[in-house]
């Protein structure tokens, strides 16, 4: 389609300039490299179906194309004498926005030279009088700067914005990932409980009766029978035990004490090695009951992600403070490594940002890439949940190791309204209300 654009504008451009204005140059030789480009197009729309997807050696080879056959419109028609130089970046553009560095340099490369060569040899443009349509020497080399300037920019620019865009989009497709995964075990978590809560009446019946039926029984084959069921009775109960929290949406696992979220946040990580220390306090000096908060998937995946970054740099142990007043949730998690490095502070949250300091993490959590990924989901997932984070260390650099506090480390502070995390006040004086059945 972008071909066809070109094409025509091509077409009007020679028509207007040799009819209209009457510039002297080989019409018929423009329109027959024009017609080169809708053979082109033609064949390209006969050898590849609509939903072919080109590799990148045949995307650059039509690129390839369109340089050449722009540059030879060019040769034919002044050089940079022809104002319609500058349509030699578009594909460049192109070729930064779509294709890897690589391919995307030898393009440059190539554009480079044919417009240096097109700028000295060339066949001149005349007016209808005959007269050769110049511009200045000095014009000329500008006009030529310009374009290798514009080559270089217009490539590295448009690159470097299609790689953050892209990085973005596998980020947040992560990031969906991990909010789906957590919500199908919190969802789980939900079924479980409420099929150990509904089931377990009829299986302390059939124990009881079983039971009963065992000792009353005189023939010994029917004994065995009857002790059996009891003993599957144990069984399905045992099982369902074992499954933990699990399976409607059960109202009594919707929401928790503030810190038994945290505290259940940091369960995977809680026999690593390191001290996990909690602890729990209102934020004023007036006394305030610990809130009620939902168990929101993309809290706890999110606060998960920040204490497991802790743990796999602390040095011996992690601090995790829950704080309350009657305006907000806090949560700082804090731990006794190095803290992160003062140059990626302003960028921590970004995906795929490498390290804390230096090339340590490859040694602390050989397991892991160190890539930032699980920072930026924990970050997009909680202000997803209206929090607000803020990254700092929690001693100055400056100062001797002697010197440093106890939490010396990386410090993350989470704050939330209380609105959009805790339940209200008349709710948790309520009664839980029936189990509904969760969503297809």
């Amino acid at each position: 389609m972008l071909r066809w654009i070109a094409i025509v504008g091509q077409l009007v451009a020679v028509s207007v300039a040799s009819r209209a204005f009457g510039l002297q140059f080989n019409v018929g030789l423009c329109y027959l490299i024009i017609g080169t480009a809708v053979l082109a197009n033609i064949l390209a729309i006969f050898f590849y179906p609509e939903n072919k997807r080109l590799t990148e050696s045949e995307v650059l080879m039509f690129l390839l194309f369109d340089v050449g056959q722009l540059g030879i419109l060019l040769y034919l028609t002044g050089g940079l004498h022809n104002p319609f130089a500058i349509l030699i970046l578009a594909p460049v553009t192109i070729a930064a926005t779509a294709l890897h560095l690589r391919s995307i340099l030898t393009l440059g490369v190539i554009t480079i030279v044919l417009i240096t060569v097109v700028a000295v040899v060339h066949l001149p443009l005349r007016s209808a009088d005959d007269i050769v349509l110049r511009v200045p020497t000095l014009f000329v080399f500008g006009f030529w700067l310009a374009i290798v300037i514009g080559v270089a920019f217009q490539a590295v620019y448009t690159q470097r914005v299609s790689e953050e865009m892209h990085t973005m989009s596998d980020a947040l497709l992560a990031t969906q990932m991990a909010l789906a995964r957590e919500q199908k075990l919190t969802d789980l978590g939900g079924v479980v409980a409420a099929a150990a809560h509904e089931l377990g009446t009829p299986l302390a019946t059939i124990k009881l009766v079983s039971s009963e039926l065992s000792e009353d029984l005189s023939e010994d084959h029917l004994r065995e029978d009857a002790r059996l069921i009891s003993d599957q009775a144990d069984r399905c109960r045992d099982i369902l035990r074992s499954m933990g929290r699990a399976g409607k949406d059960d109202m009594q696992v919707r929401s928790a004490p503030l810190l038994t979220v945290i505290e259940e946040a940091a369960e995977p990580h809680a026999n690593r090695g390191k001290a996990l220390v909690f602890e729990r306090r209102p934020a004023e000096t007036i006394e305030l009951k610990e809130p009620i908060v939902y168990r929101k998937p993309e809290v706890i995946h999110g606060l998960r992600n920040l204490i497991q970054n802790a743990v796999d740099f602390a040095d011996e142990s992690v601090w995790i403070t829950a704080k309350w007043s009657e305006d907000d949730i806090l949560v700082r998690i804090a731990d006794d490594g190095a803290g992160f490095p003062s140059h990626v502070l302003g960028r921590i949250g970004d995906p795929f940002v490498r390290r804390r300091r230096g090339d340590v993490s490859s040694g602390m959590r050989p397991e892991y890439e160190g890539m930032g990924l699980g920072l930026f989901i924990a970050k997009t997932l909680l202000e997803r949940s209206g929090a607000e984070l803020t990254f700092v260390n929690g001693a100055d650099p400056f100062l001797e190791p002697g010197e440093h506090p106890e939490r010396k480390g990386a410090v993350v502070e989470v704050i939330w309204p209380i609105e959009r995390l805790a339940r209200p006040v008349k709710e948790t004086e309520q009664g839980l209300g029936q189990n509904v059945p969760l969503e297809a």
